[in-house]
């Protein structure tokens, strides 16, 4: 595979003819109520809390997903938030997921929104794309493509990920403008350009117009600046933008002005966007987007048969992307 993220990416997405990335968001009152009985019902490891048998429950729902949706998708979104919060088990479970999803030929997305300055910013980068330095050189971490990060700290904050993406091959989505109705309260604020933008307006390409413009704008203009040195031959950058499927005309607009970033499109399917919400983003290749859906597909069934109904979803998704996108490719 190229060693470009930008460029991986893109020749996962013709080959499989797909845009789809899954979100596996797992919660425990929506697994399968069979499987999660067998493992509340199973002899209490550790504390006895359950924790340990919860991360269990969460590897084997998440392999049957992964293993289900792979010949369909192109990506797998792992959300860490839903993992770590039941500690050490949750956190294995994930590491493991991210394996078996990389060892399925698709591309591992890790959702954790990573952010900060110096140290920080290079360990979390080490942690998910990067590797951390060892008693004997650099060891391995959780080894995913590419990172959903958070940019408030500016271009210092997201320099040590950057370098990861150059040094590794891997990839970063910036928070732009994200799918949640509440967004508006802080990304559509007015601002003036600042010293970390350059004095730039919102936009490389002036499509934001002048000074002043919204926080997001600012934002999708510093992506474009962070991922100029790491455009693959694909034409995209290895540094993404998260932008939400729920506000089409933004996306339409953002797609514009950012001709080389590839967007990360959450929204699609339960919060309500469809196929052509998201047309706008995808070029007349069928690449520049991954458009994620997480319950629509990993909850689409609860019996037994959890997997192939998550299979089914994946697909119709898959198709009715590609067919909206490239006419009937």
């Amino acid at each position: 595979m190229p060693d470009n993220f930008a460029d991986k990416l893109a020749a996962t997405i013709i080959a499989r003819q797909s845009q789809v990335c899954v979100g596996l968001d797992p919660r425990l009152d929506r697994m399968p109520p069979s499987l999660v009985e067998r493992y509340r019902e199973a002899p209490r490891k550790g504390c006895g809390c359950g924790r340990h048998e919860i991360g269990a429950c969460f590897e084997e729902f998440g392999v049957a997903i992964i293993d289900a949706v792979a010949p369909h998708a192109v990506a797998i979104k792992l959300q860490l938030a839903c993992f770590e919060q039941y500690g050490p088990p949750g956190i294995k479970a994930f590491k493991h997921l991210c394996k078996r999803a990389a060892k399925a030929g698709l591309i591992v997305i890790a959702d954790a929104k990573r952010g900060d300055i110096g140290i920080s910013a290079a360990a979390y980068s080490a942690a998910f794309i990067g590797r951390p330095q060892g008693f004997d050189g650099e060891i391995d971490g959780f080894n995913a493509d590419a990172l959903t990060v958070n940019p408030l700290f500016g271009s210092d904050g997201m320099q040590p990920f950057i370098d990861d993406c150059q040094k590794y091959g891997a990839g970063i989505f910036v928070l732009v403008k994200t799918s949640n109705p509440g967004s508006a309260a802080l990304q559509d604020l007015i601002v003036m350009a600042g010293p970390d933008s350059g004095g730039e307006t919102a936009g490389a390409s002036g499509a934001f117009g002048g000074n002043p413009s919204k926080y997001y704008e600012k934002v999708a203009s510093l992506a474009d600046k962070w991922g100029a040195g790491l455009i693959g031959e694909s034409g995209y950058s290895s540094v993404g933008a998260v932008i939400g499927a729920t506000h089409p005309e933004t996306l339409a607009t953002l797609r514009q002005a950012l001709p080389h970033t590839p967007f990360l499109l959450p929204g699609y399917g339960a919060q309500g966007a469809g196929a052509a919400d998201v047309a706008p983003a995808i070029d007349s290749s069928g690449l520049g987007a991954l458009v994620t859906a997480s319950r629509s597909i990993i909850y689409a069934g609860a019996g037994e048969d959890f997997a192939g109904r998550a299979a089914e979803a994946a697909e119709r998704m898959r198709v009715e992307l590609w067919q909206a996108n490239r006419g009937n490719g």
